[in-house]
């Protein structure tokens, strides 16, 4: 059992009270998204990890996972519509729009599917 100490500041006793270490990685956009969508709609998970101190950890993960499979989706929607360097040398702006288009379809297959469950 976790007993609570106290130490003595005039005549209050304070708990002597330390959060957990937090990973030093820093939340990336992935990750303030989920913690906006988590405080909105996910009270109960946001109460969770907030008083077992993992919210860190978990937006970290989360930011990672995100990134990393948007990266993977991005590429892979690239190859099957044949966005390569060549177009990208002759044809600078449709080669811009045309990854753009598949970055934003990227990022709301990813978000419906992990960001936002």
């Amino acid at each position: 059992m976790n007993e609570i100490t106290y130490h003595r500041e005039g005549d209050y006793l304070i708990p002597d009270l330390y959060l957990p270490e937090q990973p030093e990685k820093s939340i990336g956009k992935y990750g303030r998204l989920r913690l906006n969508f988590i405080k909105e709609h996910k009270k109960g998970l946001y109460t969770e990890l907030l008083i077992s101190g993992t919210l860190k950890q978990h937006l970290v993960e989360i930011d990672e996972n995100v990134s990393d499979k948007v990266n993977e989706l991005i590429k892979q929607l690239a190859e099957v519509e044949h966005i390569d360097e060549n177009l990208k040398e002759y044809h600078q702006m449709e080669w811009v729009q045309a990854m753009n288009n598949i970055k934003n379809r990227a990022e709301e297959i990813v978000f419906n599917e992990i960001l936002y469950v």
